[in-house]
């Protein structure tokens, strides 16, 4: 059978008819809550601590740029980096294939010899960053040979406590300021803005858990994360807050000559800006002398920086456009479901320490006591998780309680590697390198955090009866331990 040129619309139109109604018989799991037909049954249907949501929208976009069969970054990745860089309200967006390589990339920006000398991140120089947390936050600082210095950890809201920047910093030596929005939840961007301003350090935010989070100045109307630093770097992994499948991205929130050095390590280490199949956007292409090449050598094999190759695919790109659109709807499923759950178990505050936005001195119910009143800084979580920290008093563990949650299928993680310098990556680094990074104080708040610390989920895709089976789980187990029924560990 052949196909006029003229069929070619109609047949790609049944293809993507089709893929919908696959996707619709295939993903009901999938859905946002709200489009679920299925019962839940308690104990036996999981409830994820975190997991994609998409419908058929997102496999149609994904499908349809396949058969485009571009596949390499092009005009799918070149409209995604506009709607997210519009979305945050930043000078520009770079889409990388992972929350970890965005973090490699904005760390190795700072290396750049396109920056002025004495801004610049050189070997041996230091970083100040929290010491609770995930690896990859962390270990682009080591592995471009500066130095992490790892603050302590608030065990309230899992953000640095930055009543230790100022021992932290080291005149001439610190160069930048990087840490992650724990668990979606801000860390005080007024404390730390400030710090970074009257030292002139650069700022990372790692946005990968918080994309859709806001925050805001005393007075000032609230602001995305991600849009306070120099630059912030997002993660479209399934768990996040929208997802490429893989995926991530590097966001430049004012000064553009991080463009072309993100742009330049992201792609190879290549000084030429043209895009994918795109040829002399400088006008120029042969007419460059730089380092020691001859005269009018193809600028599109000049390198300024060691660089990588660190693009994602056009259809990723395609299935995060979708993806984007739902994230206010993302957001508030998000923070709706946290509020299910602080309501649920609020009266178990005998055995957690509830954790609070920062800059919040209580929960009230419906919302949030702020301690500096409704006029002092706010920071407004599009929360990753519902943390539980299990105090020091109650009769039974951390660990205990993820065990019995996992028996009953709802998942639940720690947060994440919890104090970083306990990790084994680390003692052996500090075992072959004693100078590797630096520690400020006793890093109890991170070691509470390791040791007490788990979170459950609040992403859109689960429902009401979910959460309400995990608050009842919950709940019975802390009254089968307070009658000394728990198995030891």
């Amino acid at each position: 059978m052949s196909f006029s040129e003229h069929s070619e619309p109609a047949l790609t139109a049944e293809i993507l008819r089709l893929t919908r109604l696959r996707t619709t018989l295939a993903h009901e799991a999938s859905r946002p809550a709200a489009q679920r037909e299925s019962a839940f049954v308690p104990g036996v249907t999981p409830v994820p601590y975190a997991a994609r949501v998409f419908d058929a929208d997102e496999v149609e976009a994904a499908v349809k740029s396949s058969l485009d069969f571009w596949l390499t970054l092009g005009v799918e990745g070149e409209a995604m980096e506009r709607e997210l860089a519009a979305y945050l309200n930043v000078k520009r967006s770079l889409l990388v294939n992972s929350g970890s390589s965005a973090n490699l990339l904005a760390i190795a920006a700072l290396t750049s010899a396109k920056l002025p000398a004495a801004k610049r991140l050189r070997p041996g120089d230091e970083v100040i960053t929290c010491a609770a947390g995930f690896p990859t936050t962390v270990t682009p600082i080591v592995q471009h040979g500066a130095v992490p210095v790892f603050i302590d950890s608030d065990p309230v809201t899992g953000n640095a406590d930055i009543t230790h920047l100022e021992a932290a910093f080291q005149p001439g030596r610190t160069k930048a300021v990087m840490m992650a929005h724990a668990l979606g939840n801000p860390f005080d961007l007024t404390a730390v803005t400030a710090f970074c301003h009257a030292h002139d350090l650069y700022l990372i935010e790692d946005n990968c858990d918080a994309l859709g989070s806001r925050y805001a100045f005393a007075g000032q109307a609230a602001q995305a994360t991600g849009t306070f630093g120099d630059l912030s770097t997002q993660s479209f992994y399934p768990p996040h807050h929208l997802t490429m499948g893989e995926g991530g991205a590097v966001n430049i929130a004012r000064d553009m000559r991080f463009k072309v050095i993100v742009e330049s390590f992201r792609d190879w280490g290549r000084d030429c800006w043209c895009g994918s199949g795109v040829d002399n956007t400088c006008g120029k292409r042969f007419g460059w002398q730089l380092g020691e090449l001859p005269e009018g050598y193809d600028h599109k094999y000049i390198y300024s920086h060691l660089g990588y190759n660190l693009k994602p695919l056009d259809l990723q790109a395609a299935i995060g456009r979708v993806q984007l659109r739902r994230l206010a709807a993302f957001g508030e499923a998000r923070r709706r479901n946290w509020q299910r759950l602080r309501t649920g178990l609020a009266g178990l505050q005998d055995y957690f320490e509830f954790s609070l936005p920062t800059h919040a001195k209580s929960w009230n119910g419906a919302g949030f006591d702020w301690a500096q009143g409704p006029g002092g800084p706010q920071a407004d979580p599009s929360w990753f998780g519902f943390m539980l920290l299990v105090k020091d008093d109650a009769p039974f563990t951390a660990a205990q309680l993820t065990r019995h949650l996992d028996e009953k299928k709802i998942g639940n993680r720690r947060l994440f590697g919890g104090n970083l310098v306990r990790q084994p990556a680390f003692v052996q680094l500090r075992r072959d390198n004693p100078g590797a990074f630096r520690t400020v104080g006793d890093l109890r708040g991170a070691d509470r955090l390791m040791r007490s610390a788990l979170f459950v989920g609040v992403y859109p895709g689960l429902t009401a009866p979910m959460i309400d089976y995990v608050v009842e789980t919950v709940g019975e187990f802390c009254r089968v331990a307070a009658k000394g029924r728990i198995s030891p560990p």
